[in-house]
């Protein structure tokens, strides 16, 4: 396990024999896991491996499951859902989504979005949005209320590929400047394994899990994902010598 210097090894979840199924359909079999402050952990697989089930779960969004979770007292989650429906027939301002489910200070509005680079969006119109603006506006929603841990579920669909590597470097900045835990269902295999302590390999069951350099030899990864995929995750890097724009640019 790794985990952030300097950042207090705190136990959010543990999950154990986590089972779920949909009428006669078996989503999740017997999975078990555990998060900590300050890790990353990256759900991978298949699509229908229930990644965005487990993601449920977890935030508490399903509760008809068999096992156990156990979660650190008073623990607060921020959730980013996969999809997100914005009433076209509904005036919504960027401001006002911040403030849909709960009372939040001015200031503290203007620090999440602060924190993912988007202040400027502030009296803007959700509507008006790019893809990329609006999950970053979403992202910063995830960050009120200081979480315990942050749920995220595919938070980089529909956005292009510059707009990605930006979402994944402000969720690694995360932990550190709010000591928080994460949990990130992906599939975007190369830059989610280049950015997480502990992965999740997930296909109904968890076929392996732990660093990512060695789930990536573990031989039901190989079969999942083939080892081309393996090959190119162990040489991947991204060097941060540009600065990437919500629009998808970038400069030097």
């Amino acid at each position: 396990m790794r985990i952030v210097e300097n950042m207090p090894t705190e136990l959010l979840i543990s999950a154990k024999e986590i089972s779920y199924s949909s009428g006669t359909k078996l989503i999740l079999d017997r999975v078990s896991f555990e998060l900590y402050r300050g890790q990353i952990t990256a759900i991978i697989g298949p699509n229908g491996a229930g990644k965005s089930t487990l993601t449920s779960i977890v935030n508490g969004l399903i509760d008809n499951y068999s096992g156990a979770i156990a979660r650190l007292p008073g623990l607060r989650i921020g959730y980013l859902p996969q999809k997100v429906y914005v009433n076209t027939l509904m005036p919504l301002s960027v401001e006002r989504i911040l403030q849909l489910t709960r009372s939040v200070a001015d200031s503290e509005v203007d620090a999440a979005l602060a924190q993912t680079e988007v202040a400027y969006l502030k009296h803007r119109q959700v509507l008006s949005l790019s893809e990329g603006e609006l999950k970053r506006v979403l992202l910063a929603r995830t960050t009120l209320g200081k979480p315990d841990l942050i749920v995220l579920d595919e938070p980089t669909a529909g956005v292009d590929v510059t707009g990605e590597l930006k979402m994944y470097e402000l969720i690694s900045e995360f932990r550190k400047q709010l000591q928080c835990g994460i949990l990130m269902a992906s599939h975007d295999l190369h830059l989610v394994m280049s950015n997480t302590d502990q992965v999740l390999c997930l296909n109904q069951h968890l076929c392996c899990s732990g660093l990512p350099e060695s789930v990536s030899k573990h031989p039901e990864f190989l079969a999942l994902f083939g080892a081309q995929a393996a090959d190119s995750i162990a040489v991947y890097t991204h060097r941060h010598d540009h600065v990437h724009e919500v629009s998808g640019h970038h400069h030097d």
